[in-house]
């Protein structure tokens, strides 16, 4: 039988991957956790949706503490890229930047990355900092409350996430990213029941001046408090496909109740797996899987803590 290096190998170390990493290691599991570095998390210039952080916290401090407590308890958790994953017999080899690693569970949270608007990056990323673009209205739909809001999207995702905002304020215009809009009558129907603009594309911003954000479009240019890219993400599933995981429709990693794939020792949680892209049901998700993987682990040979040598159960 294959001496693998550690019981579990987590990639990604995002919401789900770090607090996995955290119930496994307390578990007395030997695990490694291999992360890339950008985790959607990390953008988050101070998330207020998170329990337990009245005033708000930002997301790479929350990844920091997250990180800081599964390496407390013994986890090794280092950066890079893994590129490869294949099964082996009893589990899975993973090629990344430092080698090979083997494990007889491997937990995927590989997140999601979303689509940017048209724009220059260091723009892009000033006006992420200072709340100017934002990606998720659920987390932070209520800092725009009042305030003038600008989707860039077309379609029924573009028009569902300025009706979704229109919760939090009346002035929202719909900003088509790349043409003009394409819409349907039902979905002209509602965004007049909502009153919400319309505007053709193609649209670029150009500015952070005054404390609002500038779209240019063939139209004029529009300005708002914030702006909500619905351009759509990509999910990270590349790994998965290497070993036959099976992708629902939308492109996600398909699980069971318990966050196991239909590759026999393969688990996925977070963002790359269908649900509510949330950091709290990221977290959820990693403490499902990770237990699952400890359970299952047991069912092949029990843990015992007088049996275990290290931190391992082989």
């Amino acid at each position: 039988m294959t001496d693998f290096d550690h019981d579990c190998l987590v990639i990604g170390g995002g919401p789900a991957g770090l607090t996995a990493a955290i119930y496994l290691v307390r578990y007395h599991l030997s695990l490694k956790v291999i992360d890339a570095g950008n985790s959607r998390a990390s953008w988050i210039p101070c998330t207020h949706n998170h329990a337990g952080y009245p005033d708000g916290i930002n997301g790479k401090e929350l990844l920091a503490r997250m990180r800081e407590q599964a390496q407390k308890y013994g986890a090794s958790i280092e950066s890079g890229r893994v590129t490869r994953l294949d099964v082996i017999e009893g589990g899975f080899q993973a090629e990344w930047g430092s080698g090979c690693v083997t494990a007889r569970k491997v937990l995927l949270a590989t997140g999601v990355t979303n689509r940017k608007p048209p724009m220059d990056e260091d723009l892009h990323d000033e006006a992420l900092a200072r709340g100017l673009i934002r990606y998720c209205p659920v987390c932070d739909g209520f800092e725009v409350t009042d305030k003038r809001v600008g989707v860039i999207g077309s379609g029924k995702h573009g028009v569902a996430e300025a009706v979704f905002l229109r919760g939090f304020t009346q002035d929202i215009t719909l900003v088509a990213p790349d043409r003009a809009h394409e819409l349907d009558g039902e979905d002209l129907a509602r965004l007049r029941e909502f009153g919400i603009a319309c505007v053709d594309g193609p649209c670029q911003a150009v500015s952070t001046a005054d404390q609002c954000i500038t779209l240019a479009t063939p139209y004029g240019d529009y300005s708002f408090d914030s702006v909500y890219p619905a351009l759509g993400s990509d999910t990270h599933v590349e790994l998965a496909k290497q070993v036959d995981a099976e992708i629902t429709e939308d492109g996600t990693l398909a699980v069971d109740d318990h966050q196991r794939t239909n590759v026999p020792g393969l688990y996925a949680a977070g963002d790359v797996v269908k649900g509510l892209d949330q950091i709290s049901h990221a977290m959820g998700e990693g403490g499902v899987a990770a237990t699952t993987i400890r359970n299952d682990l047991a069912k092949e040979r029990p843990i015992i803590r007088e049996a275990l040598r290290g931190n391992s159960i082989r």
